[in-house]
């Protein structure tokens, strides 16, 4: 049974918690939007540069492969130099490369910027996960991660609303340097504002609000060699198998939900920047909910790890399904809501995943455990764009990629199933080198 016994919230502690999570919310809605602009001028670009669908899917994953390999770096930093520096650091170099876009004259300069937008994201969803592993008891993490991991469906919803009519107005150039701006804008703001997590620094009641019985848990210092060690536990490729078929999924709507509806469902540029918004509207809420329904189990008494796996795996399996049904139905209007159903799903199971893996990860390890287990949905979400787009360029289908990505979000709901243990991985174990038996 779990014990979720805790003192009252402070009001500094509630304070800090909501102007951190607010800044976090949107700095990731702007961080996605910033991923989703390459897919809402998808038919200019291509136009203009006379790139083929083979070519576009490559461009389309050419900012993940860097994203996903720096990963294994980011949440080791953000751990170790804290997430106020790290997250600032990182806005100011993906919007240098975001405005970058708007000026380049070749295929090739496009996939070096995108390249160095995926290093400058890397940090944004391990600083999430270690700001609310900070500042959150572990009976509320669960929300609290719901909450900014919905602004991913977020900002891929209002992205083609709000960039169709600025790329139609003043082309697409201009909509990369726009979303530059704002994010040099939200770095100064972050940084002004943000204050790191120092334990030196709380009251008892704090202490009786964020710990068991008022004790924090015994954290090691983060080094390379127990970092290392992370990969000897089972939990660890459980997250890193399981979340990859979650991101391939997501990550295949996210490139080409606009050139399916336009390609396979015949609808205009114009009416594609409004459909293709809706499924992931609904992406925000299943967040959201996934991490309220887990929170509200571990408080009737489920471990963290139980309650947070039951739904990631249901979730995944609930998003695969529903991925078949896009694949096999004439009727756009199914084919949206299954769309629809898909991300709401897979939301739902990608913020319990991530809430998952701080239950999972040793004291003062979070960081790095998360962005370990989005390295390997981001290899699932590289491969996904490029796989796509050789898939429909050479079938002249979409049919074909979505039901390899279903069964591949059901290959990884058995990854979770039987790769995550009950228990967290041991800090002593981490700092001592002792290996468990896999």
């Amino acid at each position: 049974m779990a014990n979720t016994k805790r003192g009252v919230c402070t009001s500094r502690v509630k304070r800090i918690q909501n102007v951190s999570l607010s800044l976090i919310f949107i700095i990731c809605v702007l961080n996605y939007m910033d991923r989703g602009t390459l897919s809402v001028a998808n038919p200019l670009i291509r136009n203009e540069l006379g790139l083929s669908v083979a070519e576009m899917g490559v461009l389309l994953s050419a900012f993940l492969w860097p994203y996903a390999f720096t990963l294994l770096l980011a949440g080791g930093l953000v751990d170790r130099l804290k997430p106020r520096r790290v997250l600032t650091i990182a806005m100011i170099v993906w919007s240098i490369a975001q405005g970058a876009a708007g000026f380049i004259v070749s295929y090739g300069q496009f996939l070096l910027v995108r390249a160095l937008l995926g290093v400058g994201e890397a940090p944004m969803f391990p600083t999430a996960s270690r700001v609310v592993n900070d500042w959150y008891h572990e009976g509320d993490q669960a929300l609290g991660v719901g909450i900014w991991n919905g602004a991913p469906p977020l900002g891929n919803a209002i992205a083609p609303i709000m960039l169709t009519p600025v790329m139609l107005m003043f082309g697409w150039r201009w909509m990369f340097v726009l979303m530059a701006v704002l994010g040099f804008i939200l770095a100064g703001i972050w940084y002004s504002v943000y204050r790191d997590f120092d334990s030196k620094t709380l009251t008892e009641m704090d202490r009786h609000y964020l710990y068991q019985e008022g004790v924090a848990p015994e954290a090691h210092p983060v080094h390379a060699a127990a970092w290392g060690k992370l990969f000897s536990f089972r939990s660890t490729w459980g997250l890193i198998l399981g979340f990859f078929g979650n991101v391939y999924i997501g990550w295949l709507f996210a490139a080409w939900l606009p050139g399916y509806l336009e390609q396979q469902r015949h609808m205009s540029i114009a009416k594609t920047g409004f459909v293709a918004s809706v499924p992931f509207l609904f992406g925000l809420v299943g967040s959201i909910l996934g991490g309220y329904l887990a929170d509200r189990l571990t408080a009737r008494g489920m471990t963290a790890i139980a309650s947070r796996k039951m739904l990631t795996v249901g979730g995944l399996v609930i998003m695969a399904c529903a991925t078949f049904m896009a694949a096999e139905t004439d009727s756009n209007f199914i084919a949206v809501a299954s769309i629809s159903a898909a991300i709401f799903f897979g939301q739902s199971s990608s913020g319990t995943s991530w809430s998952l893996a701080t239950a999972c990860a040793p004291a003062n390890y979070a960081a790095s455990l998360g962005a370990i287990m989005d390295f390997g949905g981001f290899i699932g979400g590289a491969l996904a764009p490029m796989v796509t787009g050789f898939m429909v360029q050479a079938t002249g289908s979409f049919t074909p990629p979505l039901l390899v990505a279903g069964v591949i979000g059901l290959l990884s709901a058995g990854a979770y199933t039987l790769g995550i243990g009950n228990e967290p991985i041991s800090g002593k174990a981490l700092a001592s080198g002792q290996v468990p038996a896999m």
